[in-house]
């Protein structure tokens, strides 16, 4: 991703977030976290967009989504549809968006609140700046004592804040972005979970093989497939390859229309991609 813009001076804070934002810069470079006062002004101007603005569908998301247009002209050497131009656009904003909340929950034990109004995104430098005033966390973390702490019983509500957190702030976004879709309900929450269960399990993997194992686990309780409104579970499981090898994969609930721009190149993990098209890409993959 391209980072050559130059970056807006902007102050921090350190919080109980601030270790697991930074260790999430360690393994993703590309990708920083600024934690802000809550006083302090979300940033603007040099390709800053709110998370709020997003949601208002206005001004902000038609510059926002004027990128991925150019972005599949210059890939591709087509225009995109309308609808696939906002699929590219709300994938490249929530990606990002979700590891405000997972990130510190698989790291930390801790879940913080981002409403739309206190997120601001720089898609280009892969930047989120936020201002976060409340936390969910264990009766035994040393920050329960902090402002702004609220202690939950155990790990399954602390579950529920991570679904509920994430699901506060997005919501909002999804109907910005939905009518340019084309999508609306179950559709835009099946992005929604996909978003959470692909942002942090590629995060685990940079961080070693123990900790995507756990982060496997960890995901296939944050979502079970019951848990509304996010639309089925954590979708892992096993295939077998033609040497009887396991090869692990998991199933998305939606699509990212890449198909529309590349037929022959659908995700392994793409609805539309058959059992057998799936064993051939894992089987090139391990022998890659």
């Amino acid at each position: 991703m391209p980072l050559s813009a130059p970056a807006p001076t902007l102050g921090s804070r350190t919080s109980p977030m601030t270790v697991a934002y930074a260790r999430l810069t360690e393994a993703l470079p590309v990708m920083s976290v600024t934690e802000l006062s809550p006083t302090d002004p979300l940033p603007e101007g040099e390709g800053w967009v709110s998370a709020a603005g997003l949601a208002a569908a206005g001004a902000e998301l038609d510059a926002f989504l004027a990128w991925d247009a150019a972005q599949i002209v210059r890939d591709h050497g087509r225009e995109g549809r309308p609808d696939v131009v906002a699929t590219f656009g709300l994938h490249r904003y929530s990606w990002y968006a979700c590891l405000l909340f997972t990130v510190p929950w698989f790291l930390r034990r801790r879940v913080p609140r981002f409403p739309v109004g206190q997120v601001a995104f720089q898609r280009e430098q892969s930047r989120l700046a936020v201002r976060g005033e409340t936390f969910s966390c264990l009766p035994d973390d040393p920050a329960s004592a902090e402002p702004g702490a609220r202690v939950v019983p155990d790990e399954e509500a602390l579950r529920a804040e991570v679904r509920a957190a994430f699901a506060e702030h997005i919501e909002p976004v999804l109907g910005g972005f939905g009518p340019r879709m084309r999508r609306r309900g179950r559709a835009l929450w099946g992005m929604a979970t996909d978003e959470v269960v692909e942002g942090i399990w590629y995060v685990a993997e940079l961080l070693g093989a123990d900790e995507q194992e756990r982060c496997r686990r960890e995901l296939e309780l944050l979502l079970p497939g019951s848990t509304r409104p996010y639309v089925g579970g954590a979708g892992f499981r096993e295939l077998t390859g033609p040497g009887g090898e396991s090869l692990p994969t998991r199933d998305r609930a939606s699509c990212c229309m890449f198909y529309t721009l590349a037929p022959e190149d659908t995700c392994v993990t793409c609805p539309r991609t058959c059992e057998a098209e799936r064993v051939a890409k894992l089987t090139a993959t391990v022998t890659g």
